[in-house]
């Protein structure tokens, strides 16, 4: 009983964490809708995402509850909550960011190692866009989509996405995603976890070294990524939404209140939970 009971409660504390990634990064993904882009020749300095917040939380908590939460956030609040649903070209970035958070925060078995922090996050973050760039790659040479060639660049599909895939990883992924992943695991590594009743992450605690299996498993999800776009891309997109309010000013305040309360709800939850241990 006493087994079943310790499952039960680990089970409510990856569901906690799902929850508190998918509404915190689903609030930062509509943040970025509101950010402009700027051009300066052929280079966009633009904010991709926040990467950070699940990197954060899949480093010091259950690795792929943050991971599935950060997509599904995405998925939630930045598509369906703006009346927006691409059907199975939503499921090639679902996976991708999925992986590429899992990735980051099974790499980190100590947090305390602010190198191995460091080099997971640019690692998790590299992942992600690197599967991305592959898979715009493969839509234009299967010739599921057509080739937009870029001024002041090689007409080649190849120089064009390596150089997207360059400026995105120096300028968002250093700026959004190592550099507030460095500044924020050490401060709250053993202050955050106590409010899930969990201890904190350490060598003899994680998930261990990431494994064959582990790589195998990323590497068929990526496949099934790859596979849903080129349907999606070729007309098979299986379920197209678009409301017309879609995008709105509205839509994106609903959004931005939904995620804020849901994640300020979580948040009460466990500091409730944590004050209960505590008079325990």
């Amino acid at each position: 009983m006493d087994a079943f009971q310790n499952k039960q409660a680990s089970q409510s504390q990856k569901l906690m964490v799902f929850v508190l990634t998918m509404s915190l990064y689903g609030l930062a993904t509509l943040f970025t809708e509101l950010i402009p882009k700027f051009q300066v020749g052929i280079v966009e300095f633009s904010v991709e995402y926040f990467l950070f917040i699940p990197l954060v939380l899949a480093m010091l908590f259950d690795p792929l509850s943050a991971a599935l939460g950060a997509a599904t956030g995405e998925l939630v609040f930045s598509e369906i909550m703006l009346g927006q649903f691409g059907g199975l070209g939503e499921l090639e970035k679902f996976l991708t960011v999925t992986i590429g958070v899992y990735i980051a925060g099974r790499l980190v078995r100590d947090p305390r190692n602010t190198k191995m922090v460091g080099v997971a996050a640019f690692v998790g973050t590299g992942a992600q866009l690197l599967m991305g760039t592959i898979v715009d790659i493969c839509k234009v040479q299967f010739a599921v989509e057509d080739f937009e060639a870029v001024a002041g660049l090689p007409e080649s599909v190849y120089a064009t996405e390596g150089f997207a895939f360059l400026n995105d990883l120096l300028f968002s992924g250093i700026l959004f995603c190592l550099l507030p992943t460095l500044f924020l695991v050490p401060r709250l590594y053993g202050k955050i976890e106590p409010l899930l009743g969990m201890n904190p992450r350490t060598k003899e605690t994680s998930l261990g070294v990431f494994s064959v299996k582990t790589a195998v498993g990323c590497g068929i999800a990526f496949l099934c990524a790859v596979c849903a776009e080129m349907l999606a891309s070729s007309g098979f997109e299986l379920i197209d939404w678009e409301a017309s309010w879609a995008e709105s000013g509205t839509a994106m305040a609903v959004g931005m209140i939904v995620a804020a309360v849901v994640a300020l709800a979580v948040l009460m939850v466990m500091r409730g939970k944590a004050q209960t241990a505590k008079v325990k």
